[in-house]
């Protein structure tokens, strides 16, 4: 008996009996067929539009099973794509008639409060990586929704709440343990293979299959002052302009992300704004209670919000407070801009799309990146936008598969109104499928040394379902 998957260029293949027999004699964790039991929920990602089944999947419960699994797709040159936390928004997670390398059960954190550090398994979420650190009233720079993979964040980057004033997350790593696509166990760090760490850190998935993270770890918590100021869409031109001057002067300790949308129905917002358009900045102080006070004052002091409910949270508590606004399941769709200043014109072609969102579970969020992070060189890491700026996310969000041509719409349309006065980068993590076209952009100057590892590490480009950097000798031959 055959089993039918798909070869490194998309054309059918077949294993056989004897072959998954092997495979499955060398692992501890599970290999699943299409009719077996977890296939469906293994296949299943963040992203409600992703509708993908692969060929085969493999469940890993430590290093050497992915390493077999590895050599095992290298050796029948099957297409193989990784899945750690699925919530990248193309959904790159998952290939149709691949083998899909599944780590959600290699989910351990280990906490070394002494040293500060923390060894986190590639399957790990956010959430899992915060309750553990906050036990020790510690925590290292992640994003804002804890279902979140870590290790799709870190391969990307990864900026939230304290990258301000810790860092982008991959500015937080010091090791990580890989498989490479020759089998290769491999502890990568500033020390040990430099260049493959160096990639590792903003190259997303290219070079082989982190299987552990080891981070540093910072005093944060147990409580933070944050929350969110909630006002009249209408007030935007005006509070957008102050906001713009306030995040020039804002300490380390303060971030702001702006967020525009129609309101959602949260106890706190008067239930006769529920449904209409808002702007919304979302506050996050990690240091001094009485300091945060006096630094996010200038903020609470503009406009007439509607809501204001800026006070003291924990830390995890924060960290998921948007989860209710991403669960899975729902249809997406993302475009992406950085701004090194938010002019006039930025400003009035987002206010304008913010009056016609496609639907009301639709956003454009306005993220301040800074402080600790651009005083690091952008070649220091494979992540190269180390500027000050503003990253917009268009998350276009639904339901009804009937509005897709429509949300897509709207979002690629605003995109490309405001490229003109974009940065030209985009963050990886933010692209979907098909800005394939952008990958120069998200790395700019660090794409040339990103092409030589890959060449180095994987020349055949086994580790392709991706935002892929070909192989360097492959990039010239197609230009």
């Amino acid at each position: 008996m055959t089993y039918s998957l798909k070869d490194l260029n998309g054309s059918p293949t077949s294993v056989s009996d004897e072959d998954l027999s092997a495979l499955r004699a060398e692992m501890r964790g599970s290999v699943l067929l299409p009719d077996d039991e977890g296939y469906e929920a293994a296949r299943t990602v963040w992203n409600g539009m992703i509708d993908r089944h692969p060929g085969l999947v493999v469940q890993p419960l430590g290093t050497s099973d992915v390493k077999a699994a590895v050599e095992f797709a290298a050796r029948h040159a099957l297409l193989i794509s990784i899945q750690g936390g699925g919530h990248q928004i193309g959904g790159l997670a998952v290939a149709d008639g691949a083998l899909l390398l599944d780590m959600s059960r290699m989910r351990h954190a280990h906490v070394d409060p002494d040293a500060r550090t923390v060894r986190v398994g590639a399957g790990c979420l956010l959430g899992d990586v915060d309750r553990e650190c906050q036990r020790h009233g510690l925590a290292f720079p992640t994003g804002i929704n804890s279902t979140t993979g870590i290790a799709g964040l870190t391969l990307g980057g990864g900026f939230g709440w304290i990258t301000r004033k810790h860092g982008m997350t991959v500015d937080n790593l010091l090791s990580a343990e890989i498989v490479t696509a020759d089998g290769s166990i491999l502890t990568i760090s500033p020390d040990s293979h430099p260049d493959l760490f160096w990639a590792c850190t903003g190259g997303g998935g290219n070079f082989g299959v982190v299987t552990s993270f080891k981070f540093r770890l910072h005093p944060v918590g147990p409580e933070i002052l944050s929350g969110l100021l909630v006002h009249p869409l209408d007030a935007g031109p005006e509070l957008l302009r102050k906001f713009r001057e306030i995040s020039t002067s804002a300490p380390d300790e303060l971030t702001v992300w702006t967020v525009m949308r129609k309101a959602p129905p949260l106890p706190f917002i008067p239930e006769d704004w529920h449904g209409r358009e808002v702007l919304i900045f979302a506050v996050c102080y990690c240091g001094d209670m009485a300091e945060g006070e006096e630094a996010v004052a200038e903020l609470r002091a503009l406009g007439r919000p509607i809501a204001d409910v800026i006070g003291p949270h924990s830390y995890i508590g924060w960290q998921a407070a948007f989860d209710p606004l991403l669960t899975p399941g729902m249809r997406n769709y993302w475009k992406s801009q950085d701004f090194l200043d938010l002019t006039e014109e930025t400003i009035g072609h987002l206010l304008d799309a913010a009056r016609d969102l496609p639907d009301d579970q639709s956003e454009i969020v306005l993220p301040h990146l800074g402080g600790a992070m651009a005083r690091v060189a952008p070649d220091a890491t494979a992540f190269p936008q180390r500027a000050s700026h503003f990253t917009m996310n268009l998350h276009t969000r639904w339901e009804d598969p009937g509005k897709d041509e429509a949300c897509i719409a709207w979002a690629r349309a605003l995109s490309d109104k405001v490229a003109a006065q974009s940065a030209g980068s985009v963050y990886v993590n933010f692209m979907p499928e098909d800005d394939a076209g952008r990958i120069d952009s998200a790395y700019g100057a660090n794409m040339d040394r990103l092409r030589a590892v890959k060449a180095r590490y994987d020349p055949g480009n086994l580790f392709r379902v991706n935002h892929n950097i070909r192989p360097e000798a492959d990039a010239r031959a197609a230009e």
